[in-house]
């Protein structure tokens, strides 16, 4: 009996295939990178082309480290990165070698302002909780393409997510899941449906988006060319998968209401769960259809925490980095040993980690990042442990908003490559007062949820119960009184600096050199 399954985390940097006994032991992974491109300011694409063949050679690489036999694999599900807009025509080709990603702000006045003119703003975000400013949303990337390719648009028979364009290669099938089409800017998250409504005042047709079908349905098995591609069997069954948002809080352990993760990567956000959504017009959380029947995640983020550090690693640890490369040893932990030279509020320097932006939580989307308070005195520890502090304090704001929601626990397991480190964390329980706890699943929460979702979509698992057992605690920060004590003074600084930036930032975007 076929008892492994391969669990894909399709992300922004690359894909990472990995290896599940039916029991949630991780046995083995494989990472492909591809890139980016940036034609002009806000555009952010992709090529849909590149995520099937990273999914191709993943599998390929994660194969041939013996863990399994291509045979014992059962079942597979894809976690893919949200806000996807790819256009196919009738025969299912694509129309546009590379399509934006989430991350993607090119709709402008021209796409927004005749939708929100027929559905008041207030009212469409607390009908979808989409919670980004709302160029990022697939709706108004579809009518960028109508607007600006209107050759292309007339031949799109439907518009695809991430890891549905990758299932349609594997199974031939077009279909989404629940919380992938819950990040649209069309679906009633109430209703568990697109909106007739919503897609009227857009112009655009329910035959338009992919039917929608639970995370957990089996969409098909792997036809011949794709089996043939990955080298697995024609019986591996497909599940549809999910939004990178809902597997990451399945694999967070985060399953039922009242439980909370923080997920620390290139972007960071702090999730809660619960059996409604979450909405508020201040904060905006945005939420997601859970993976798991009848839940939601509603979550507030920042965008930009890992990617801010890695630029204060390329721009300010070249020799670290040198010096890493020399002694074959990870930058990172050369930088956070470092970072703890410096004392709790690294000698009054602060950072916003605002680079990419700002979410609905900022005054403005134009915020841009910055130090401040920098004098001569300061020295290369301190740049780096502001910058891990800057991050932590625009989560604690980003905490406090939930707190303000809904009950928040003293406890929070902490996902992502920032939760391997003891001074990140410590940081983090210092900065939010609550208990930092790392688990054996870390950078895998992604995959151990797209894992569950393929277990319970083959009938190896009943439910995600599992995965609570899968979860095995490593290491607990608990909160040092006088270091928090130190972050909650700072943290009026902090606010006043980003409410500065914001409004710099509007005023740098209005000009023109």
């Amino acid at each position: 009996m076929a008892n492994t399954i391969i669990a894909y985390d399709l992300g922004t940097g690359g894909i990472k295939a990995s290896l599940y006994h039916r029991d949630g032991e991780c046995l083995g992974d494989a990472f492909v990178a591809y890139d980016t491109s940036y034609p002009q300011a806000s555009w952010h694409e992709q090529r849909p082309d590149d995520w099937f063949q990273g999914v191709v050679a993943a599998t390929r690489k994660l194969l041939s480290a013996g863990r399994a036999d291509a045979g014992d694999i059962a079942c597979l599900a894809i976690s893919g990165h949200s806000l996807g807009c790819v256009p196919l025509d009738a025969q299912g080709r694509l129309l546009r070698a590379s399509t934006p990603i989430w991350s993607d702000k090119r709709p402008t006045a021209r796409q927004l302002d005749p939708f929100f003119a027929k559905i008041d703003p207030v009212r469409w975000y607390r009908t979808t909780g989409c919670g980004f400013p709302p160029a990022h949303y697939t709706v108004f990337k579809i009518l960028w393409y109508r607007d600006h390719e209107p050759d292309m648009f007339r031949q799109v028979r439907t518009i695809v997510g991430t890891k549905d364009y990758v299932n349609f290669r594997l199974t031939g099938q077009i279909a989404t899941d629940y919380s992938y089409a819950s990040g649209c800017g069309l679906y009633d998250l109430l209703k568990w449906d697109y909106s007739d409504e919503l897609l009227a005042a857009a112009g655009l047709t329910r035959e338009l988006l992919p039917p929608i079908v639970p995370a957990t349905q089996i969409l098909g098995e792997l036809s011949a060319q794709a089996a043939n591609e990955l080298g697995l069997p024609r019986s591996v069954k497909v599940a549809c998968g999910g939004v990178d948002n809902s597997c990451m809080a399945a694999g967070a352990r985060a399953i039922a209401p009242g439980r909370t993760y923080a997920s620390l990567g290139s972007s960071a956000w702090i999730a809660a769960i619960s059996d409604k959504p979450l909405l508020e017009d201040r904060a905006k959380p945005y939420v997601f259809t859970h993976v798991v029947p009848g839940l939601f995640t509603s979550a507030t983020a920042i965008f930009s925490s890992g990617t801010s550090f890695k630029w204060v690693r390329d721009r300010f640890c070249q020799d670290l980095l040198a010096r890493a490369a020399a002694e074959g040893k990870d930058v990172y932990e050369l930088m956070t040993a470092l970072a703890a030279t410096s004392p709790v509020g690294a000698n009054k320097l602060l950072f916003n980690p605002s680079l990419a932006g700002g979410s609905s939580l900022e005054a403005s989307p134009h915020i841009r990042g910055a130090f401040a308070g920098i004098d001569l005195g300061h020295t290369q520890a301190d740049v780096i442990r502001s910058a891990m502090e800057g991050i932590a304090l625009n989560l604690r704001i980003v905490l406090d908003e939930l707190r303000r929601l809904c009950p928040v626990a003293g406890e929070m397991v902490v996902v992502g490559g920032s939760s391997r480190s003891e001074l990140w964390r410590q940081i983090f329980a210092d900065a939010f007062g609550i208990d930092i706890v790392k688990t054996t699943v870390g950078q895998e929460a992604g995959s151990l949820g797209a894992a569950a979702v393929a277990a319970v979509g083959a009938g190896l698992w009943k439910d995600f119960s599992p995965i609570d057992d899968v979860h095995k605690i490593q290491a607990v920060a608990k909160p040092i009184p006088a270091n928090r004590a130190a972050y909650d003074k700072l943290l009026p600084a902090f606010r006043t600096m980003a409410l500065s930036q914001a409004k710099l930032g509007d005023e740098l975007t209005a000009l023109e050199l």
